[in-house]
């Protein structure tokens, strides 16, 4: 009896180290491929504190949280079985799917960017319509989350191919939670600074009171700042996508382009060959989503917003 409870309790050890070292083994998995998606980390981080800009303080977080919710469920609940099962069964159909959101992010980029040109949204809305519709902007920031979501699950997905589907299924799906843990929780910081700060400039210390007071001048132009970067990274990566997923399709000839500049730029500049190339890489994929964008904007100017706009005004 007792050789029988020694010999199950050996079996249990083996099975709790085995387990352990599958763990490690996603975790480790996990990491890698949140590694070769950062850029677009970044790049969500950035987009995302403009959906809160003139919102009332209370309501900061709450609509943050909202974000995130909606941001976990996209990865969780639809991006994760999708791409699953799409690289199960049709890898094939995961490039174009991809391009067509990449499509929708220079479509985002280059409509702000429209906007801001022609003054069209302030000229034409109303003091009721320029103040926030949470519902609006939860469900704007999801879309575009969205998009950068299956970027980021895409990317980390190339890294971890070759694992089983199982272990592919478990390395997304931490991923996904790490992911929205850390670029939200990073939101959150950034949004709320501004309330740090007036709670330090109120404190009795010199020190800590100037920092308080920089802390408060300095978030108005970081916000700013970050609603620039949030445009130019919805250009940077649609475009992005756009490019390596023609390349993938067979359609080399804007690829090449920017792939030969970016290496005659890495070879020209020596030590700094490749942050420069990166640099002309990214130009390379912004001016072309600002191309396809402006595109888009145009064909959507003259079908559906001229469309819902003589709807509007014949009611």
């Amino acid at each position: 009896m007792a050789g029988g409870l020694v010999a199950l309790l050996d079996d249990v050890a083996v099975l709790a180290r085995a387990a352990a070292a599958s763990i490690d083994d996603i975790g480790a998995a996990a990491g890698r491929a949140s590694v070769k998606a950062a850029g677009v980390v970044v790049d969500d981080t950035a987009v995302t504190p403009q959906y809160v800009q003139g919102l009332a303080a209370e309501r900061e977080l709450p609509i943050i949280r909202r974000i995130a919710l909606g941001s976990l469920r996209n990865k969780l609940l639809i991006i994760l079985p999708a791409i699953l099962l799409l690289s199960q069964f049709l890898p094939w159909l995961l490039t174009p799917i991809l391009m067509l959101g990449g499509a929708y992010l220079c479509y985002e980029g280059a409509e702000k960017i429209w906007h801001r040109i022609s003054g069209h949204q302030e000229s034409h809305a109303s003091v009721e319509e320029a103040l926030p519709d949470e519902k609006s902007i939860v469900s704007g920031a999801v879309r575009t989350d969205f998009i950068l979501s299956a970027e980021i699950m895409v990317i980390s997905l190339n890294e971890v191919a070759r694992e089983g589907f199982v272990s592919r299924a478990a390395i997304l799906a931490v991923v996904a939670i790490g992911i929205t843990v850390l670029v939200y929780g990073v939101v959150g910081l950034i949004v709320k600074m501004d309330d740090v700060g007036l709670a330090l400039s109120q404190r009795d210390g010199k020190r800590v009171a100037r920092f308080g007071r920089g802390l408060v001048r300095a978030m108005p132009r970081l916000l700013s700042a970050l609603t620039v970067i949030g445009t130019v990274a919805m250009l940077w990566v649609g475009g992005h996508i756009l490019l390596v997923g023609s390349h993938e399709l067979g359609l080399h000839a804007v690829y090449d382009v920017v792939h030969h500049l970016e290496e005659a730029a890495h070879e020209a500049t020596g030590a700094l060959g490749g942050v420069v190339g990166w640099l002309v890489n990214t130009a390379g994929s912004a001016v072309l989503g600002l191309v396809v964008g402006a595109l888009v904007v145009v064909v959507m100017n003259l079908t559906v917003h001229r469309r819902k706009a003589g709807s509007a005004a014949s009611h």
